[in-house]
C-alpha cells in the first residue's frame, strides 16, 4: 500500500514536470493525438481495480487510482496554456540577460534625483493616510450593518454585500482611472480610489469578524433597554476594536503599495515619476525612486508591527 502510495505520488510530480519541459523545448513537436491518447489510456487505467487474496481466505479489492489521469490532464492543460499564450523559452534564453543590465542599473541609484522624488513621495503619502482614514471610518458602520447577528434585516444585509462585493471586484488602477476621468487628474483621483479599495477590504473583513463575537453581552444590555447602538458600542465594540484597528493598519500598508502605482493612470503620487523615468529609460533615477519607496515602506511596516504589539 504504501508503495502504491509513493507512485501516485511521484506521477502526480514528474508528469507535470514533463509538461512543463514540452512546454518550454518542445511544444510544437507535441501532437494534439499524443496528448488524446495519453488522456484516454489513463482514464483506462484509472478505472482499473485490483484484488488482494489475504492468507485467510478473505479478498480485498484496492480503489483505483486516479493519480495517472489527474497528472495527464495537469500535462494536457499545461500544453494547452503554453500554445494559446505563445509562450517560448528561446525568447527568454535571447533577451534575459537585458534583466540583469536593467538591474545593475536600478541598484546604482542616481542620488542626486532625491530632491525631485520628495514632493510626489509625500503625496503617496498623504494619499495613502487620508485615504486609508476615510475608507475605514465608512467601512465600520456599514460592516456593522452587514453582519447577520447584529443586523437582522436580511434585505439590507444582502444589498450591503452585493454592494461590497461589487466594490472589492473593482482594482484599484481602474477605480483610480475612473475618479481621474470624472474628478481631473492629481492626487485626488488617487485618494477616492484608495477610500473605495479601503472601504471594500474592511467591510468585508470585519462583518465576517463581527459574526464571530460573543452576543452574550449585547443581548444583556439590550435586554436592560438599550438601543441597539448603545448596545453595540457597550459590548461589541470592545470586542472588534484591536481586531478592527488592526485591519486599518494592514490596510495602510497596502495602500502605500497601492498609491506607488496610481501614477500610471493620471492619479498622481510617485507612480507618475516611475512611469517618466521608465519611459526614458532612466532605470538610475528610477533605482531612486524605488529605494525611497522602499525605506518608506520599511519604516511604516515597523510602526504598524509596533502598533500591533500595543494593540494585543
Amino acid at each position: 500500500m504504501k508503495k502504491q502510495s509513493r507512485s501516485s505520488l511521484l506521477t502526480l510530480v514528474l508528469l507535470p514536470l514533463f509538461g512543463i519541459l514540452c512546454v518550454c523545448f518542445s511544444m510544437d513537436r507535441v501532437p494534439a493525438a499524443v496528448l488524446s491518447l495519453l488522456t484516454v489510456a489513463a482514464a483506462a487505467l484509472s478505472l482499473r481495480t485490483r484484488t488482494y487474496t489475504l492468507s485467510n481466505g478473505k479478498q480485498i479489492t484496492q480503489p483505483a487510482s486516479r493519480a495517472l489521469l489527474i497528472a495527464v490532464v495537469l500535462v494536457d492543460v499545461v500544453l494547452a496554456s503554453g500554445r494559446l499564450t505563445g509562450f517560448d523559452l528561446s525568447i527568454i534564453s535571447k533577451r534575459g540577460g537585458q534583466f540583469f543590465v536593467i538591474l545593475d542599473k536600478i541598484f546604482h541609484p542616481d542620488f542626486s534625483y532625491f530632491e525631485k522624488v520628495v514632493n510626489p513621495l509625500m503625496d503617496t503619502i498623504k494619499m495613502s493616510i487620508l485615504g486609508s482614514f476615510i475608507g475605514a471610518t465608512l467601512a465600520l458602520p456599514i460592516s456593522v450593518l452587514a453582519s447577520t447577528n447584529i443586523d437582522k434585516s436580511k434585505g439590507v444585509v444582502w444589498f450591503l454585500r452585493i454592494l461590497l462585493m461589487v466594490v472589492r471586484t473593482l482594482p484599484t488602477l481602474v477605480i483610480a482611472k475612473f475618479a481621474a476621468l470624472i474628478f481631473g487628474l492629481g492626487t485626488f483621483a488617487g485618494t477616492v480610489a484608495i477610500i473605495v479599495f479601503t472601504f471594500g477590504v474592511i467591510s468585508k473583513m470585519m462583518y465576517e469578524s463581527i459574526e464571530t463575537i460573543d452576543m452574550g453581552a449585547f443581548e444583556a444590555v439590550e435586554s436592560f433597554g438599550g438601543t441597539k447602538f448603545q448596545s453595540f458600542w457597550a459590548a461589541c465594540m470592545p470586542q472588534i476594536l484591536p481586531t478592527y484597528l488592526s485591519y486599518c493598519l494592514y490596510a495602510l500598508e497596502m495602500n502605500i503599495r497601492a498609491a506607488a502605482i496610481l501614477g500610471y493612470v493620471g492619479a498622481g503620487g510617485i507612480g507618475l515619476l516611475m512611469d517618466e523615468r521608465i519611459g526614458w529609460r532612466d532605470y538610475n533615477g528610477l533605482g531612486m525612486v524605488l529605494l525611497a519607496l522602499f525605506v518608506v515602506v520599511v519604516l511604516i511596516e515597523r510602526l504598524s508591527q509596533y502598533l500591533r504589539r500595543r494593540l494585543s
